[in-house]
């Protein structure tokens, strides 16, 4: 469910674009921040100043965003490490989302991590970094990098199942999956969310967010910008001069349009870019903007 209803914070920027509610107990800014990026290069190891990734995470909360996306594997345990020096004790509004499913090897490789035992270290992993009792949401991620893998996920989900069941997780959600694997997934508990791999130039999932809309499921879309190739469009730089805006914001505003449960979660390391980030959130496309961003994809 959207909301843009005033509240306290609706002057903070990241507010503009309203929030949505995922579950009685999650009720989260529609622009969010995602905290993949606080690692070092590639992901892996340390930053190069751990100060600027706290004073980015410390900025986010202060523009107003109360959703954060993570995961322990990324560093590994870096990221989470950072989380916890910049924002423990946490505020009562802010709701930090992890995933498991994958890990770094020695060479910064993703080897996927599915097995129970495996699952099972990585929550209890994310609690112990994260300073926490109990995690907001966990994704079970099971595809590759920015497709599904078609397959049973019965067994890892169900892992997770029962580990909410102990009281660890408070809800559950999938990335990098398909049709099919969510409504298996659903067979055996609820989800709140999905995170896959979309943006205005890869669009395969545009049935699937429909779908999950219909069921106020949040669809959470990874690598919004393009990933590790940053969207290139000519009729996006167009856009984006028109309206004063880089075409980084307009992109994400086009996302905000998209549909109403779609959250979004750039990342970045510089508050400088967090901030242009944030303005996509208080931009508004026209009909004619929108059927001209449209056609990027085609």
């Amino acid at each position: 469910m959207v909301s843009h209803s005033a509240n306290k914070h609706s002057n903070l920027p990241a507010t503009a674009a309203g929030t949505f509610t995922m579950a009685e107990d999650l009720t989260v800014t529609r622009m969010g921040y995602g905290a993949m990026q606080l690692a070092g290069p590639h992901v892996f190891g340390p930053p190069a100043d751990r100060d600027a990734a706290v004073a980015v995470l410390r900025e986010a909360v202060a523009l107003g965003i109360t959703h954060i996306d993570t995961a322990d594997f990324y560093g590994p345990h870096v990221t989470n490490q950072i989380i916890k020096e910049a924002l423990h004790p946490y505020p009562d509004s802010l709701h930090i989302v992890t995933k498991v499913g994958a890990l770094r090897d020695a060479e910064g490789n993703w080897p996927q991590a599915l097995a129970p035992e495996q699952l099972r270290q990585a929550v209890f992993d994310n609690l112990d970094h994260l300073g926490l009792d109990a995690l907001d949401v966990v994704n079970l991620r099971v595809g590759g990098l920015d497709r599904p893998t078609p397959g049973s996920i019965a067994e890892p989900f169900t892992v997770l199942a029962q580990l909410q069941q102990e009281g660890l997780i408070k809800h559950l959600g999938l990335s990098t999956v398909t049709a099919e694997q969510i409504a298996e997934a659903q067979s055996i508990a609820p989800i709140v969310c999905v995170q896959n791999f979309y943006n205005i130039a890869n669009r395969a999932d545009d049935e699937l967010i429909d779908s999950l809309a219909a069921q106020s499921i949040a669809y959470v879309p990874y690598f919004p910008l393009g990933g590790f190739s940053p969207l290139q469009s000519d009729k996006l730089r167009s856009v984006a001069t028109r309206l004063n805006a880089t075409p980084m914001a307009v992109a994400l505003a086009w996302l905000l349009q998209r549909s109403p449960n779609i959250l979004l979660i750039p990342g970045t390391s510089s508050v400088a870019h967090l901030r242009d980030n944030v303005t996509g959130a208080m931009l508004t496309l026209s009909k004619d903007e929108l059927t001209e961003l449209n056609s990027v994809a085609s």
